[in-house]
This record gives structure tokens, C-alpha cells and sequence, in this order.
């Protein structure tokens, strides 16, 4: 009996301390600017240019400004020239610094479609000149915008290859181009912009959602490779952001904008090799991991996400008519 209730002690001690220790680790979620703390000069001690990919709206124009009000010159890359030229203006503009003075940012613009197969060449020779010091990889493509059954997408082979292509090849491809200078300088940071929704089989975006789990897995993988030689990779993977890709749905607790979720992912950055990008996105993704997994995949909770979304594109479409 003796040795029986010491096992037990022995076991609830066990699960105490590691349950006590996984809510320490959480706990340093709310408060990242102390537990995660960044000099003023982290970026630009990396290199002079941060290259972000699908950056002419959304979250990669919103890391791309961030980082040019950290101090980094940048490169943005799209396949639409003129909203790449527009964002360029804009970030060619001026940020102050602790000063109040005025202090320009270079911004080169690198027209690419991610979709086709040889556009990789071209980003190699146009930036291979360049002392890159940062890197987002943000381009990502749905397959569908009304969410659907794989054997139910529009299109299905140029779906698949469009999201092969965006989604996990740019996202290997863009790491074998700026990777090996980082490597030599023993410096940078990559960000991979994984997704939410990954954190768990979902249906109706299953191919959108396995491509964003190579993301992550690609990611970490990396991150224990290159973490010796002074690099930092992280996969970021949030929830609901106000974009294209989300219909632009009304920011609010859950939903953020672009700019706030990007200012508060940063602030995540040595959080780990994989964060939710902010606080609300992290307890989320805790309260979606409690649900189980037959609740969420049932018809029923399928169907309404189905008509939500169809009903939020309706509702959009009328507003600009």
C-alpha cells in the first residue's frame, strides 16, 4: 500500500509540474514585450533589406511596412505592377525617428507570379546584389472562395497547381535563393506565413489546409537545422485576419487588421518556432483544440461555415453594386 500511494503521489506530482509548466510558458503570452523583448535595432542588425513576398495588400504590405518602420529597406513582390508601385510610394514616404527626423526607406518592386513555374530566375537575379536580412514568405492562395469538397473545386488541376505553387514551392524556393547569405553571414530571420486553420484536419479547405502544414513542418524543420548558425525561423499561423482572403470581414476581437496583427506578431518573434501572431489567436487556437474533433467535422457545423461564408460574399457583392 505503501509503495502503491507513493507511485501516485509520484505521478500526480508528475502531471502537476508539467501542466504547471506548459501554463508558465503560456502565461508569457500576455505580457511578449517583456518576455520576448527586441532591441530597437534587431532588424537592421540582420541586414540592410527585408524581402516579403504578396506584398501588395494584406499582410504582407502590412509586414512590409512594419519593417520599413524598423529601419530595413524592403522589397515587395506581387504579380501587379501597379499596386506594387503604389505601395512603394507610400512606403517611400517618410517614418520619423526618435528624433522627429525624416528618414527615407529604398523600396524595390519585383513583379512575380508565384503561380507559373520560372519565376524564380528572375527574383534570384534581381536581388542577388542585396544584403537580405530579413524574409517574409506571405503569398498564399484558396483554392476555392466559397469553401467545398476537394472533388467539388473549380477547376480542380489548376487548383492543385496553383496551390502547390504558391503555397509550397515559393515558399522552398524563396528560402534555397536567401538562405545560403544568411547562412554566410550566420544571421536573419525568415517568416513563414502558415494558417489557423491547420492546426487541425479541416474539411472544405483540405487542400488550402494541408499546403499551410508543410509550412509549418517545413518551418520547424528548418528552424533545427539553421538555429546553430544564428538564424531565426518562425511560422506564424493565424486565425482571422480583415483581407481579400477573408472577404474583408469587419475587424473586431477575433478578426484583426492586418497592421495590428502583423505589429503584434512581431512582437512574437522569438516566442518560438511557431506562434499564432497574437494573443487572441493563441487562446483560440486552445479553445478549437478542446472541441472534438467529430463536433467539428460534422455536417451540420460543415454546412453553416458553408452558408456563412456564402452569405458574407453575397453581402459584399451587393454592397458594390
Amino acid at each position: 500500500m505503501d509503495l502503491l500511494e507513493a507511485i501516485l503521489t509520484l505521478l500526480g506530482a508528475t502531471v502537476l509540474v508539467y501542466y504547471g509548466g506548459k501554463f508558465v510558458l503560456f502565461s508569457r503570452m500576455f505580457f511578449p514585450k517583456w518576455c520576448f523583448p527586441l532591441s530597437k535595432t534587431f532588424f537592421t542588425s540582420m541586414g540592410e533589406w527585408a524581402v516579403i513576398t504578396g506584398a501588395s495588400e494584406g499582410v504582407g504590405r502590412a509586414y512590409a511596412f512594419a519593417l520599413a518602420e524598423r529601419g530595413m529597406n524592403v522589397v515587395i513582390m506581387s504579380r501587379t505592377k501597379a499596386t506594387l508601385d503604389q505601395v512603394a510610394k507610400e512606403i517611400g514616404s517618410y517614418f520619423p525617428n526618435v528624433t522627429g527626423e525624416k528618414t527615407g526607406r529604398t523600396v524595390k518592386v519585383v513583379v512575380a507570379d508565384f503561380s507559373k513555374e520560372n519565376t524564380f530566375a528572375t527574383i534570384e537575379e534581381e536581388i542577388k546584389d542585396l544584403n537580405v536580412g530579413v524574409l517574409v514568405n506571405n503569398i498564399g492562395v484558396l483554392p476555392n472562395i466559397i469553401p467545398s469538397r476537394f472533388l467539388e473545386s473549380e477547376d480542380l488541376d489548376k487548383a492543385i497547381t496553383n496551390v502547390i505553387n504558391c503555397n509550397v514551392k515559393t515558399l522552398c524556393k524563396m528560402c534555397k535563393i536567401i538562405l545560403p547569405g544568411m547562412e554566410n553571414r550566420r544571421k536573419g530571420v525568415i517568416i513563414n506565413i502558415a494558417s489557423g486553420i491547420a492546426s487541425f484536419p479541416c474539411p472544405l479547405y483540405t487542400l488550402y489546409a494541408a499546403s499551410k502544414i508543410f509550412v509549418e513542418r517545413f518551418s520547424q524543420g528548418l528552424q533545427a537545422e539553421y538555429k546553430d548558425r544564428g538564424i531565426l525561423i518562425q511560422a506564424v499561423a493565424p486565425f482571422g485576419i480583415s483581407t481579400r482572403m477573408a472577404h474583408f470581414q469587419k475587424a473586431n476581437i477575433v478578426t484583426l487588421l492586418p497592421e495590428d496583427f502583423v505589429q503584434k506578431s512581431l512582437q512574437y518573434l522569438t516566442a518560438g518556432e511557431k506562434t499564432h501572431g497574437s494573443l487572441c489567436h493563441t487562446i483560440l487556437g486552445w479553445l478549437l483544440h478542446s472541441i472534438p474533433l467529430k463536433v467539428l467535422h460534422s455536417e451540420y457545423v460543415l454546412q453553416k461555415l458553408q452558408n456563412y461564408i456564402e452569405k458574407k460574399i453575397e453581402q459584399e457583392e451587393n454592397g458594390s453594386t
